[in-house]
């Protein structure tokens, strides 16, 4: 019997991590079905067209090209397939206080340049630092995401050991930065991208400095035509492997029976299988699929976890052309501490809050009409916070202001198509817990087999996988995560 007769599986959700297991168990030879909630592939990374533009939805930071390349090599595929990929350089702008600019080069001699620049006898300073977080990388994405962490004895290698001694998990990236670079610029450069990742720099282990790696020597990259363009092509290559997708397809319980799960209702069938797996959002399933009977966690443990932040998203089309901007920009010219304060600390909506502007229309004409920019906005909110549409003109106004003194353009006279997504659209487009958007925190007690586990503990046939599970939030890691989980259902069914 083959493994598509003996073996169906259901994979709840189309993101990133959904699209991976599924194909991955298809290339397998089970039999596998995704069942989408939306009309639309892609999760959190779906796209919509209004007046001309096209929105990217969610992700729109292109790192660790590897994962990708190594992706779909595996189904015997090319990225090149499917989308031109382009370097950004410069990587990204940051805006400072009093007026003050800084671009991101794309290549290391100008790196090192730039931070002599800033501060004498920091370039020396950056290689090591870079060299270091070139070793974590390495080992990390070597030896540690690949890991299910179902068990501790999985770490209980002592290759894995001695490196784990290199990988300062136990001091914070904060400390580590601030250790070599004492300008502030410096500092937040560094500390930029733990930012989102759901937790101050002062929380977070200097393990994470492996993003200033990818962040700064593998490179800030673009597909043309926009990050949907990723899905795009992993669907096509879903579909040569044989993977099913039901669209609108509203995931509603789990049934089971003593310890198996037998079918996935939908507010439009039902789907039975030998195997789920969930690339829901953790809690959710958790809580309304499988219920109390069923569930991994209790309400306590999700209370009790450390998430990362919400956000505040602006999708706005502009007539005219914004020059003093780049693909990615960073305002960093506000109080860096008091707004991470009010992400993680005293959670409340930002006084003067740091935001992301990203600017695809600079890069591929694709996404405006001509003479026209795409414009996004970002602002990290506290997770959990309640909805106030009133914060939506405040913030925009505060944007647009910020935007004038850069641009020359006040964005509020020029805006044609415009659409805000906040806290409530989190939670109901995508069920996210307390609407997050970026799953949990990576901080020590939330590594590794600390993480909420990919397997069910009551039902011998469930699995999750996703940004709220091994190993963790980001695109490439979720594109792992989907693979790790497929991994282990085919270590089990081959048998």
């Amino acid at each position: 019997m083959s493994k598509s007769e003996k073996s169906k599986i259901v994979v709840i959700g189309s993101g990133f991590s959904g699209l991976a297991a599924s194909t991955s168990l298809a290339q397998s030879g089970y039999d596998v079905t995704v069942v989408e909630k939306h009309d639309q592939a892609g999760g959190r990374a779906r796209m919509f067209e209004m007046g001309g533009f096209k929105f990217d939805m969610g992700p729109s930071w292109y790192w660790m090209p590897e994962v990708f390349e190594n992706y779909f090599e595996k189904f015997g595929r090319k990225v090149s397939d499917f989308y031109d990929l382009v370097r950004l350089d410069p990587s990204y702008r940051v805006f400072f206080e009093n007026d003050q600019t800084v671009d991101v080069p794309a290549h290391t001699d100008e790196l090192e340049a730039l931070f002599e620049r800033i501060e004498p006898g920091s370039s020396l300073k950056l290689r090591k630092f870079l060299e270091e977080a070139a070793y974590k990388y390495k080992v990390g994405m070597d030896e540690f995401v690949w890991k299910p962490s179902l068990s501790a004895s999985e770490f209980l290698d002592l290759r894995i050991l001695r490196s784990a001694l290199k990988l300062q998990m136990f001091s914070s990236i904060s400390s580590h930065v601030r250790s070599l670079f004492k300008d502030s610029k410096l500092q937040r450069i560094l500390e930029f991208p733990v930012l989102f990742l759901g937790a101050k720099a002062q929380d977070t282990p200097a393990l994470y400095s492996l993003m200033n790696y990818a962040d700064l020597k593998l490179g800030t990259w673009y597909p043309m035509g926009g990050m949907n363009k990723i899905v795009e092509g992993m669907v096509a290559t879903a579909k040569e492997q044989g993977v099913k997708f039901e669209l609108n397809q509203d995931a509603q319980r789990i049934n089971f029976h003593n310890k198996l799960a037998t079918s996935l209702t939908c507010n439009n069938g039902e789907f039975k299988a030998d195997y789920f797996v969930s690339s829901a959002d953790y809690e959710f399933t958790d809580r309304v699929l499988l219920g109390n009977g069923k569930r991994n966690y209790s309400e306590r443990y999700w209370e009790k976890r450390k998430m990362a932040p919400s956000s505040l998203l602006f999708y706005l089309g502009i007539d005219t052309p914004l020059e003093g901007l780049k693909h990615h920009n960073l305002f960093f010219d506000e109080d860096f501490e008091k707004h991470a304060d009010e992400i993680y600390k005293t959670p409340k909506y930002p006084d003067a809050p740091l935001f992301y502007a990203c600017v695809p229309s600079k890069t591929d004409i694709s996404v405006a009409p001509e003479g026209c920019e795409n414009l996004f906005i970002l602002i990290p909110l506290a997770p959990g916070l309640k909805e106030d549409k009133e914060k939506d003109d405040y913030y925009l106004d505060f944007v647009a202001r910020k935007l004038l003194k850069v641009t020359g353009v006040n964005i509020l006279d020029h805006i044609i198509q415009k659409r805000v997504f906040s806290v409530n659209d989190f939670k109901s487009e995508y069920n996210s817990f307390k609407g997050n958007a970026y799953g949990l925190a990576n901080t020590l007690d939330q590594t590794a087999i600390l993480k909420p586990r990919i397997k069910n503990r009551k039902l011998s046939n469930f699995y999750y996988t996703g940004q709220l599970s091994t190993p963790g939030p980001g695109v490439p890691p979720s594109l792992i995560s989907g693979q790790v989980v497929a991994k282990e259902i085919d270590k089990i069914l081959s048998k």
